[in-house]
């Protein structure tokens, strides 16, 4: 029952012991049933609620909410769309990049103001998002992006040079920064379990240690939905299971699960922050391909992840662990800071987060009656995504038109993953690529 305690520090620090919510038994019927209780469905579920109070809508959560990524990841809230902006207008346009853009500008916002409005306990600081290059190859590709950002006129964010960085972090190893001031830093677990005291509180009735073990369409609008101790029929379902979507045949081939690993530290002494400065205390990545993303906890740890990634064959969901890439991270914090000779490492963990062959989000349909819905992709930045697209498969259930149910990325076609043994090697050889791209450029 405590086994989410060992997933990640984040679940490991909740306050008490969760009790989860009793198991779907029985048979019941509902509107809308949701699969997955991370961000997406437990956003899906409160917004569903909010528009139209009327509406049964019941979540389903094969362990309990926020097990998943949204109870281990970086903790950034943060613009990113996919992966960089060039590489979202290479594979789309220079107009679906700039709306690519806005909307994850206005998810961030809208996260903010979620937090502040609805007094979420989360460790939120709107501390800002830093992207730093460290070779000047990683400085063209920001440049690059700076460029585009200035065609479109957007003014999100301020370019720090060397000198600026320097006075921010008392480390001679970025050589240019981009820094978004509207970004924040937040626990991601007591987020997700924050979003499930509201979905709650409007009325979403929410089945923990229920995975599902079939599902059926049963009529031309109507499905029915079975785990080990019950069954419920539902108008809607969503697939709210972004990289487990891999246990669902009618989901395998849009998006494949990659696992991103994190190292946590001790906390660092007065002395200790003092002598690495940080004092903006922003969310950082490297534009490396196999990036690094870090930050500082609320009782100042070093949190660093990334740096490379474990693949698993087929379903496989259990490569959270890989001490290759643990060593790794810790050697890379000694790296930028060197100053921190010495410091204990106390947590460490990974987890799957949802990659499409293209490398950018969607959010799409199942069948022509647009009744199964889901949503995945995100490349591991799905914070403040994932809780504006639960919020726009909310309007579309509701047959409301907004801006966010017409972006480009909503019922997009899919390059699909070919079948596994292909897959498998496909996603090695572009990681080896990554890898070495890496090694040559980046470093």
């Amino acid at each position: 029952m405590e086994d989410y305690r060992s997933k990640s520090f984040w679940l490991e620090s909740l306050p008490g012991i969760i009790t989860p919510n009793p198991a779907l038994s029985g048979s019941k019927k509902t509107n809308v049933v949701v699969i997955g209780a991370g961000y997406t469905g437990l956003s899906t579920g409160y917004h569903l609620k909010q528009i139209n109070p009327g509406l049964e809508v019941s979540i389903l959560e094969s362990d309990i909410c926020g097990y998943g990524a949204s109870g281990r990841n970086g903790g950034f809230s943060m613009t990113l769309f996919g992966l960089t902006k060039g590489i979202t207008k290479f594979r789309f346009n220079d107009k679906k990049a700039y709306a690519a853009q806005v909307y994850m500008e206005d998810a961030v916002d809208y996260l903010h103001d979620f937090i502040e409005l609805n007094n979420i306990d989360c460790d939120y600081e709107k501390s800002g998002y830093l992207l730093v290059g460290t070779s000047p190859a990683q400085v063209k590709r920001i440049e690059h992006d700076f460029e585009i950002m200035e065609k479109w006129g957007l003014k999100g964010a301020e370019r720090w040079d060397h000198d600026r960085l320097k006075k921010e972090f008392k480390t001679s190893f970025y050589k240019i920064g981009w820094f978004e001031k509207r970004c924040g830093i937040l626990n991601p677990a007591r987020l997700a379990r924050e979003m499930k005291r509201l979905a709650q509180e409007k009325g979403v009735v929410i089945y923990e240690h229920s995975p599902v073990t079939d599902l059926k369409k049963i009529s031309s609008s109507r499905f029915r939905v079975n785990t080990a101790k019950g069954e419920i029929t539902a108008d809607y379902i969503v697939f709210a299971t972004n990289a487990y979507s891999i246990l669902f045949p009618q989901l395998k081939s849009i998006q494949r699960p990659v696992f991103t690993h994190i190292v946590m530290s001790e906390p660092l002494s007065d002395n200790q922050l003092d002598g690495i400065g940080w004092k903006s205390r922003a969310g950082i990545e490297d534009a490396r391909d196999l990036i690094h993303y870090y930050r500082l906890t609320k009782d100042n740890r070093i949190v660093m992840g990334g740096g490379d990634v474990s693949l698993g064959y087929g379903s496989q969901l259990d490569r959270d662990l890989n001490d290759k890439t643990f060593s790794h991270l810790q050697n890379h914090v000694l790296e930028i800071f060197p100053q921190l000779k010495g410091l204990r490492f106390t947590h460490k963990w990974g987890g799957p987060v949802s990659v499409t062959l293209d490398m950018a989000p969607v959010v799409g349909c199942l069948g022509e009656n647009k009744k199964a819905i889901f949503s995945m992709g995100c490349m591991g930045h799905g914070v403040s995504m994932t809780t504006t697209n639960g919020r726009a498969i909310a309007e579309m259930i509701c047959g409301k038109e907004t801006k966010r149910t017409q972006m480009f990325f909503m019922g997009r076609k899919i390059i699909p993953w070919p079948p596994d043994l292909i897959s498998y090697g496909a996603a090695h050889a572009i990681r080896g690529f990554m890898k070495i791209e890496d090694a040559i450029l980046y470093k």
